[in-house]
């Protein structure tokens, strides 16, 4: 057995010398993992880290326990929302609630004002998060499509450097283990269109305090995605709710929002929970505390989309004694960067391959820029027709290529094209003859031109669009020249990719 793998392990060295990518062209042998190249649309680029014993070829890292002494590495909790309209939060400018324990974490903290996600839907999202790969490297490209199953992710990297790195909570994303190889921690819900959101601390107040060992832990909240029904909506004046300035003003819209505005108060209460579970356990003094937003809400022009509105999140980081309180950041960030930042502050070489870069340096404050451009992708299927988009933006110009404008944009959840009544925030736009502004947006939102360009500056809804106007025509050159550099270096071939793919049996 020992000969065998001292074999498999000489013939992928000698495959990399001659330019030959054992992870493409077939099946793994048994030491690098399982790989089906029938199911891939594309040659993945040759430097993704894959699995493969303790280093992988492209410069993982060895396990090093003692990389970091016991008791002084810090710990690290990571608060994800679902589907968190950032703005409403009340310490990012919202003004139909006050968000005290995430205002209360902002004061404490360095507040992020440009983290985006390259895909704006729960899957990808995660995927980006947990591998530090753009969409189309790491598979997960449409929702719920699977990773591919030969890749490491944050749970290998971070076990490598002596922590314990746990999840509780959603649970998408965490599928195959051999990728994904998380502990998994009772607590909060898993399903995120369970009727309840019901949690406990207990057992995740065990797992931190179980070992000197220092810990990363994913809490990972349901809400406030979609259905809506959990929290108490009287605390709510739906007439007196100020709205998004790209919706249609209807009541069936305003009924909703409460429903919604509700389960940003059960996340914010979430949120305070875990503050005081560290506080209580004298965790805190020691710990990196971080809250995300994850990508828009289910309304019409956000989630499934490449607008801000579904692309811009939130990220809030509170390290006592590292990161000076109540700062703020404009540092274009992405989610495909926080797994390599984590790494740096767990004391870890940058990983070869990877798509993100750390951020450290300007969580420590020594710098003010991470990235000049943040890049964007949506694949339309299974969530609607296909409908494929790709997008670039700097800190104030957004470029969105929409390649397959021919046709009307359509998504399945909020435009059901079957449902019999129309007493849904979509059709109530559709249908509304008050609102001057009605048929503009929603021609906007199904209609849509092969290429919008806006100044996020002066139209931070993107509700103008100068692809036409001839002085932003060498910006919009620039640009596109950019994400078309971007999309070839990441094997995206656009338009071909958004399509049904066989299905894959779930892996334990």
């Amino acid at each position: 057995m020992l000969n065998i793998f001292k074999f498999c392990i000489i013939l992928n060295v000698l495959l990399l010398i001659t330019g030959v990518d054992p992870a493409v062209g077939g099946r793994r042998s048994a030491v690098g993992g399982l790989v089906t190249t029938a199911t891939r649309p594309h040659r993945i680029a040759r430097d993704i880290p894959a699995l493969g014993g303790r280093r992988s070829a492209v410069g993982g890292q060895k396990t090093d326990a003692a990389k970091l002494p016991t008791g002084k590495a810090p710990n690290i909790v990571i608060i994800m929302a679902d589907d968190l309209d950032s703005r409403q939060l009340s310490c990012y400018g919202g003004q139909n609630l006050k968000t005290r324990h995430i205002d209360a974490l902002a004061k404490d903290g360095l507040k992020f004002h440009n983290l985006f996600t390259s895909e704006a839907m729960c899957v990808p999202t995660r995927a980006s998060l947990f591998t530090g790969l753009y969409p189309v490297r790491h598979g997960s490209f449409q929702n719920h499509k699977p990773v591919y199953d030969n890749l490491k992710s944050v749970g290998h990297y971070l076990a490598d450097l002596g922590y314990r790195v746990g999840l509780t909570g959603k649970d998408h994303v965490t599928k195959p283990k051999t990728v994904f190889p998380f502990d998994i921690v009772d607590g909060f819900e898993p399903n995120c269109v369970a009727p309840t959101d019901d949690y406990r601390l207990d057992d995740i107040k065990k797992y931190i305090t179980a070992s000197e060992k220092p810990y990363c832990l994913f809490v990972m909240s349901i809400n406030p995605h979609a259905p809506w029904t959990v929290g108490d909506t009287t605390e709510f004046d739906a007439a007196k709710l100020k709205l998004p300035a790209n919706w249609v003003d209807t009541p069936v819209t305003r009924r909703q929002f409460v429903k919604y505005l509700a389960e940003v108060r059960r996340l914010d209460d979430q949120v305070g929970d875990i503050q005081k579970l560290l506080t209580e356990t004298g965790q805190d003094k020691n710990t990196i505390l971080i809250f995300l937003g994850e990508q828009g809400a289910q309304f019409p022009g956000a989630k499934w989309n490449l607008y801000d509105t579904g692309q811009r999140s939130s990220m809030l980081v509170k390290w006592p004694g590292k990161v000076k309180p109540a700062t703020e950041t404009n540092a274009l960030v992405q989610y495909e960067d926080i797994t390599p930042t984590l790494i740096d502050i767990a004391g870890g070489k940058p990983i070869a391959g990877l798509d993100g870069r750390s951020f450290l340096s300007v969580i420590s404050g020594k710098s003010k820029a991470s990235r000049s451009y943040v890049y964007g992708i949506h694949n339309n299927i299974p969530e609607g027709d296909p409908y494929p988009i790709r997008s670039i933006r700097d800190h104030r110009y957004k470029l969105i290529l929409n390649l397959v404008s021919d046709k009307p944009y359509y998504n399945r959840f909020m435009m059901d094209r079957n449902r019999k009544d129309r007493n849904t925030v979509w059709f109530s736009w559709v249908d509304d003859t008050k609102d001057p502004n009605a048929k503009r947006i929603t021609d906007r939102f199904e209609n849509r031109p092969a290429v919008e360009f806006y100044d996020t500056e002066k139209d931070p809804f993107e509700l103008k669009n100068l692809a036409s106007e001839p002085e932003y025509a060498q910006r919009i050159a620039t640009l596109r020249a950019e994400l078309e550099g971007w999309m070839k270096q990441q094997g995206d071939e656009g338009a071909s990719i958004d399509k049904v793919y066989p299905k894959k049996q779930d892996t334990k």
